[in-house]
């Protein structure tokens, strides 16, 4: 894909693409990609709500065509905000706009959607395999302080799912086998976990190696001293059934963190943008015309299930 436009958040150059027009009564949608995607990841979900949506997306630092940071601290969760605001002010500085965030477009969209930051900037947030640290650090404290039997499962089940994590704060590992070849490898391996073909990024050497830094700088720190973050604004999850790095029970407290919060749950992988698109896609227009119409969590139901062939999905309001 080619960059509509560059953005500077201080230091650091954000390649920003869109699809659509920006037309009175059309909602913008800002969709965030994760590790160790490029903005690309969404470019077919993109094309498909460009049909009645502005949309945008970025690179994020360290990946894509955006500029990559020399020092893991320039990964913190706070730059990650300021890299958003920095987008919006750019291109969408009069309007509201609703996110999307999926795996670390995820993670970082709790903090934006959290933050005062960009308070008034943030219709709605929808979230794919992206909790919040602070929230899973909660969890793990609340299932600590009570470990009976089915607690410790879930704990030890999702230290399991998480093994990349630790591998990633060794050093040199991640990088050096992103340069060694993994990143040409790594179509074979969505093909292999998520059934999806044909997608090329041509940035994934340097989005693998470089984007590590996002769990240095962010994820301990945030997990072992959790903060207080409620999403005031409204709140869709989507949780893969099949997700191979997030379990379900990370989202067993998150009513308490999002008041008005909706759940669609969908029989697919970690990266469902990419296997699902359309699905996606239905599901962030059918939320965002609930939220664009004042609806709230007890009329979900006009909802109906979102079932495509060969993906098994429910929508229920939590």
């Amino acid at each position: 894909m080619k960059p509509t436009t560059t953005v500077q958040s201080g230091s650091i150059s954000l390649a920003v693409y869109t699809w659509g027009v920006k037309t009175p009564g059309r909602p913008t949608v800002l969709l965030v990609h994760g590790y160790p995607d490029s903005a690309s990841i969404w470019e077919d979900t993109a094309k498909i709500l460009a049909a009645d949506h502005f949309v945008i997306a970025y690179d994020v630092r360290g990946a894509g065509r955006s500029d990559a940071p020399k020092r893991i601290a320039d990964f913190d969760m706070s730059y990650l905000v300021d890299d958003m605001r920095a987008v919006l002010d750019a291109v969408s500085p009069d309007e509201a706009v609703h996110l999307i965030g999926h795996d670390w477009g995820g993670i970082q969209g709790w903090e934006a959607a959290t933050s005062e930051k960009l308070k008034g900037r943030l219709l709605s947030y929808t979230t794919a395999s992206g909790p919040c640290l602070d929230h899973i650090g909660h969890w793990a404290r609340a299932r600590m302080k009570n470990l009976n039997p089915q607690n410790a499962r879930m704990l030890a089940r999702q230290a399991l799912h998480s093994w990349y994590v630790y591998l990633f704060h060794l050093p040199l590992l991640a990088p050096t086998a992103w340069k060694k070849g993994l990143d040409r490898q790594w179509p074979k391996v969505l093909t292999l976990l998520e059934g999806i073909s044909g997608h090329h990024n041509p940035t994934q050497r340097g989005d693998g190696a470089v984007g590590v830094n996002l769990y240095r700088a962010n994820v301990f720190k945030r997990v072992l001293n959790p903060q207080i973050r409620r999403a005031d604004i409204p709140v869709q999850l989507i949780v893969a059934k099949r997700d191979a790095f997030i379990t379900e029970s990370l989202f067993e407290d998150l009513p308490q963190w999002a008041p008005r919060l909706w759940r669609r749950d969908v029989d697919a992988g970690h990266w469902i943008q990419a296997s699902r698109p359309e699905w996606v896609a239905k599901c962030v227009r059918e939320f965002v015309q609930l939220v664009e119409k004042g609806i709230e969590a007890p009329d979900l139901n006009c909802i109906q299930d979102l079932r495509g062939p060969g993906a098994g999905s429910q929508a229920k309001a939590a």
